[in-house]
């Protein structure tokens, strides 16, 4: 006879628990769930659940995986990410928490969330930003931009999933080369990390997420350098720009924003109460 589900989580919970994981009981079920392909409120019913050889490998080369430090996000190929859920690729961000801050100011930013926007996602990665805005936003129609294919495969993946693929739509391309049209609303959380401090990002940023979606350059800024020529070219007289940003670059993407033609930007912080993106409305 199999191992038993309880007993299988019994040992990886142990094991993950040694390791100095949070929630390991947890991190097991879900570990689980994604072998059996099933939720795991399905795994926590059924204890006494006999495991086949096949579902047993399987479950231990997943744990393997996580014991040995690799997101368990990435390891499931999906993120929650504002109550909605995004598959995630080798070629995307893993979603994270802070950036929900940029949806939270875009739609505090929008008296009227009824109106026909169009918007503009400049490094798409797996939509998340887009699709977000887009489910809050029910008369808007979006566009996500992003250099890497397998994002753009993602990220319409998660449109389909989502229901929302009839009001997005996504494109390959270098920031705005090319991209013609007139938007009322640009959003971006490009690539901010300065080059030096990539050795000395957390080991699961570090290993699994790609390379091009955190480098910003020696500053930092070398993204949004490149990218607020097409923006200003891009967006509406009036119209709304919203940026991830590092916690300290603030004040130099203030002078970026000014010297780009853009009225007095302001703030959002996220919940640990970093600067988190800063917002500008094109000049009239």
């Amino acid at each position: 006879m199999g191992l038993s589900a309880k007993r299988f989580l019994d040992q990886a919970a142990a094991r993950l628990e040694s390791a100095g994981l949070e929630a390991p009981r947890r991190e097991a079920r879900l570990l689980l769930a994604e072998v059996l392909g099933e939720s795991e409120s399905a795994v926590f019913s059924q204890p006494e659940r006999a495991l086949g050889a096949a579902e047993l490998a399987r479950a231990e080369a997943l744990l393997d995986r996580r014991l040995a430090g690799e997101p368990l996000s990435r390891i499931r190929g999906r993120r929650e990410f504002w109550s909605l859920n995004f598959l995630i690729g080798p070629e995307t961000l893993d979603p994270r928490p802070d950036s929900e801050a940029l949806v939270e100011a875009v739609l505090e930013a929008l008296p009227d969330r009824s109106q026909p926007l169009r918007l503009l996602d400049f490094g798409t990665g797996s939509g998340c930003l887009l699709l977000a805005l887009l489910s809050e936003l029910p008369q808007a129609q979006g566009l996500g931009v992003d250099l890497e294919a397998g994002a753009l495969e993602t990220a319409a993946a998660n449109a389909k999933a989502l229901g929302l693929d009839g009001r997005a739509s996504f494109v390959q391309g270098d920031w705005g080369r090319g991209l013609e049209g007139c938007f009322d609303l640009i959003i971006s959380n490009p690539p901010y990390i300065e080059t030096a401090e990539l050795a000395g990002l957390d080991e699961a940023v570090r290993r699994h997420d790609p390379v091009r979606a955190l480098d910003g350059g020696a500053d930092g800024l070398a993204a949004y350098r490149a990218l607020l020529p097409d923006v200003r070219r891009l967006l509406e007289p009036g119209g709304l720009l919203a940026l991830e940003i590092g916690w300290r670059q603030a004040q130099a993407l203030r002078s970026l924003l000014a010297d780009s033609g853009f009225d007095e930007p302001w703030l959002k912080r996220d919940l640990a109460g970093r600067d988190r993106c800063l917002l500008a409305r094109a000049a009239k």
